[in-house]
């Protein structure tokens, strides 16, 4: 080192013109051991598939997730009752409108005297009342023949076959 007033230069020597310093280091060559067979690998150790921060990552959203699912249960529980709610609540308005219009009607005089005679059979004074019976076998009348025997109750049928097979047995 020389020192030129005050400033202090350093020597330096210069390295050989054809030598890569510059730019990349010379390439290493391998040696190959003859006669003793390849060349053994060695293994390098191999990157961990999860870190420490994406570790405590995933615990934290598994501890969020379950959190959440009991709140978000009841919620749905919850809307899915005020929807059966919001049902039932219009079904009783429905039944209320169908019987104010059914009050409606039993408020009009004529409503009640039609009801009283279809369903209680009144008449008006000086009215004859007709009442027409359904016939019990309209099938009977139209053809013309007698109607049918009713059959036998089964106990009937069951004491008749007794007495068949006694009468049999005495012969």
């Amino acid at each position: 080192m020389r020192t030129t007033g005050g400033i202090r230069t350093t020597s330096t020597t210069r390295a050989p013109v054809g030598s890569r310093t510059r730019s990349r280091p010379a390439p290493t060559r391998r040696t190959v051991n003859v006669g003793t067979g390849p060349a053994k690998r060695t293994a390098a150790p191999r990157p961990r598939a999860l870190t420490g921060r994406a570790t405590v990552l995933i615990v934290v959203f598994v501890a969020l997730a379950l959190a959440y699912t009991y709140p978000l249960r009841v919620y749905l529980a919850q809307e899915s009752q005020i929807a059966q709610l919001e049902a039932d609540q219009a079904n009783q308005r429905k039944v209320i409108a169908d019987k104010q219009e059914q009050l409606q009607k039993w408020k009009d005089p004529e409503y009640v005297r039609a009801q009283a005679r279809a369903k209680l059979f009144y008449v008006r004074p000086g009215e004859k009342m007709l009442l027409v019976l359904p016939d019990p076998n309209p099938a009977a009348s139209t053809t013309g023949s007698q109607p049918a025997a009713a059959p036998d109750r089964w106990y009937d049928t069951l004491w008749n076959s007794v007495r068949a097979a006694d009468e049999e047995s005495q012969n």
